[in-house]
């Protein structure tokens, strides 16, 4: 049997306007002044213990990173996490791909999120023109400057757009300097523009709703905001403009940025919440890179951090303050029990809502 790869150039897209949204910004979005959601006794007591040590970090001047998955986002919490930003409570926020895509979905339309059972059906899951054309399109001109991931996109929130080279002045660079490290990016802009025929000069994006954007108030603080996609994994991938390269440079740079507060979180604090896959995958790479640069200078690695992974699962039923369960318990393959509880420091497990967790701490503190 033959097989041959998918033509994506030929994925019909939709405007994101048709779309049939299941959420809406304004009913979701957290009011810093409601009272958090009630919680046991015993993950109050770790919420006041997370944000104890969270203030002695930062007086410290040691990392405090969040790390979340999408609902958080979905689920209103941008709110929470914007203040925390403010208040300057968190150095470093991290997240997946489908986190910065509803970001980006809530500040230009106001809704975010799609079904996808009826929308795989008719072929339209993850088909939208906008959400798909803007990310691809921020993240080749972000590449220009150097910017990673989240840089990109917070910048095109913030500043409601992006400016685009002329073709042929990203020819003559190329032609002048073809070895110049950001000769790949010109390429790949060059290629787009002239596949996609996107005009040269300013696209303005208007972003009516960027006050309730991580993305964008990260950027206007200058907190680093990283994103750690997988390529196909998120709706961007349905598009005829997809980029692997643009993706994975991107990619890269925010996991060099990661790595950078990894480097300074002695006796910091991680907040992993609602990241059962990249939290763990990502943190467990970066803290050994991290180790590995240190020993070579003769320093000591990372130490006297403490971790708090928040997830609605029962943690497999295992009491993760007694160590690893064995290989014959289920627990043992909970990647975001496991790997948190290998990476050295304190590891506490809340079986806690997100948004629940968030707003307790932010209380705290």
């Amino acid at each position: 049997m033959k097989v041959g790869p998918l033509n994506l150039k030929k994925v019909k897209v939709f405007p994101l306007a048709q779309r049939e949204s299941e959420s809406c910004l304004e009913d979701v979005l957290v009011a810093l002044d409601s009272p958090a959601p009630l919680v046991d006794s015993q993950n109050r007591k770790l919420i006041r213990l997370c944000a104890k040590e969270l203030v002695a970090a930062r007086r410290r001047k040691a990392s405090v990173m969040l790390i979340y998955g999408a609902h958080l986002i979905k689920n209103g919490g941008a709110s929470i996490l914007i203040e925390l930003v403010k208040r300057g409570w968190v150095t470093h926020l991290a997240t997946n791909g489908a986190g910065i895509i509803h970001d980006w979905e809530f500040s230009f339309l106001g809704r975010s999120t799609e079904s996808v059972r009826k929308n795989v059906a008719t072929g339209t899951f993850g088909t939208w023109d906008e959400t798909g054309r803007y990310i691809h399109l921020t993240l080749l001109a972000g590449a220009l400057e150097g910017r990673g991931f989240g840089s990109s996109l917070g910048k095109f929130v913030a500043e409601d757009g992006v400016s685009l080279p002329t073709t042929a002045a990203l020819t003559a660079l190329l032609k002048r300097e073809p070895a110049h490290p950001l000769a790949p990016a010109r390429a790949e802009l060059l290629q787009a523009m002239r596949v996609h025929r996107l005009a040269a000069g300013r696209h303005e994006v208007k972003h009516a709703w960027k006050g309730s954007s991580v993305l964008a108030q990260c950027f206007k603080a200058g907190v680093p905001l990283t994103v750690h996609p997988g390529i196909g994994y998120d709706i961007i991938s349905n598009h005829p403009m997809f980029n692997g390269a643009a993706l994975g440079r991107a990619a890269e740079i925010d996991f060099r940025w990661f790595g950078g507060s990894v480097e300074k979180l002695d006796g910091g604090v991680v907040m992993s919440v609602g990241s059962a896959i990249m939290g763990p995958q990502v943190f467990e790479k970066s803290i050994s890179c991290v180790n590995n640069l240190r020993l070579q200078a003769g320093r000591k690695i990372v130490r006297g951090h403490n971790i708090y992974v928040v997830d609605l699962q029962d943690g497999g039923g295992w009491d993760w303050s007694k160590g690893e369960p064995p290989k014959s318990s289920p627990a043992y393959y909970l990647r975001f029990c496991k790997s948190y509880a290998r990476m050295g420091g304190t590891m506490r497990y809340l079986q806690c809502d997100n948004v629940a967790f968030l707003q307790g701490v932010l209380h705290a503190v």
